[in-house]
């Protein structure tokens, strides 16, 4: 396993890759990022279909901030180990597996190698992780969640209709089959125009760029499976408990143009339980650290006010 960099995409300082196996002996590609004299950890936990490289810009904030990062690919995305024959079908057969990725890095990686103390920042898929280990784990000191994962955007698709064509898929063996819809090839440069991702075209081609030399990184979009997992995971998580709250304070920031995942569920999940602060900044598509200088910036204040307070 290794770090891949573009000439449009350095990679941080001190950056060395590792190869961590889980309890199921899956290998998952994770990275550490430590400067001299790193005063904590951030560890960096990306969405669905994201690989390390897309945050190397975000790891380099963390740097000037003093403090060191850590990052890794989720199983079947990235450089960690895919799932199916076919490397591009987004698949998990449960969110559980997540949970196991995660604590194999904590356990491999971050406790062993990085400074305390540790603080989260996760987005989407990554950030619906982190709420599931917030209930039990105390890794972390304080998180943030950028557009986490609380709930689907199905468009005219009734979700009574969507859990019956999940459970049939499982049923009849075809769980591996992409979504309605979704794209079944990596993106491409030509996509931006109608990208409901960010906005910032200089970051979605940097990011292009990576993908173009280094394809083996790519993920196509989810399959039936993958969803499946992820409404069973979504069930189980919207029954935290109303007088109970994370293990560590958490930030929730939510992208205002999100179409990717809901508002709405968002801030019902935030509202439903002491240790959650909520914001959104406004103009923002769902992927808010790939978007333009104005709304990252917006961003990185409500970070560095949340981490330090």
């Amino acid at each position: 396993m290794q770090i891949y960099a573009t000439p449009e995409n350095r990679e941080p300082i001190n950056a060395v890759c590792h190869d961590v196996v889980t309890r199921d002996r899956t290998h998952i590609r994770a990275m550490t990022s430590i400067p001299e004299n790193a005063h904590g950890t951030i560890v960096i936990l990306n969405g669905r279909a994201d690989f390390m490289e897309r945050y190397f810009e975000t790891m380099n904030d963390m740097a000037k901030r003093g403090f060191a990062s850590a990052s890794f690919d989720w199983r079947g995305q990235g450089g960690s180990q895919r799932l199916l024959s076919n490397p591009l079908r987004g698949f998990v057969k449960s969110f559980a597996q997540y949970d196991d990725d995660l604590a194999s890095v904590m356990e491999q990686v971050v406790l062993k190698n990085c400074p305390k103390p540790y603080y989260a920042l996760a987005h989407s898929t990554g950030g619906h992780i982190l709420l599931r280990n917030l209930r039990v784990k105390k890794w972390f000191a304080r998180a943030v969640c950028s557009s986490p994962l609380l709930g689907f955007h199905f468009g005219r698709w009734p979700i009574v209709v969507v859990r019956l064509l999940t459970l049939a898929t499982k049923l009849t063996g075809f769980s591996w089959l992409y979504l309605f819809g979704v794209q079944s090839r990596p993106t491409l440069r030509a996509d931006f125009p109608h990208n409901i991702l960010s906005s910032d075209k200089n970051r979605w081609n940097r990011d292009i760029s990576t993908m173009e030399a280094h394809p083996n990184l790519v993920v196509g979009g989810p399959t039936f499976g993958w969803l499946r997992a992820g409404m069973n995971s979504l069930d189980k998580l919207r029954r935290w408990p109303r007088n109970k709250g994370p293990t560590c304070p958490t930030l929730i920031v939510m992208a205002g143009e999100d179409r990717v995942v809901h508002n709405l569920d968002t801030r019902n999940f935030a509202a439903r339980a002491p240790g959650f602060s909520l914001t959104i900044i406004e103009g923002s598509r769902h992927e808010i650290l790939m978007e333009v200088d104005s709304i990252r910036e917006r961003f990185l204040a409500a970070f560095d006010a949340f981490i330090v307070a």
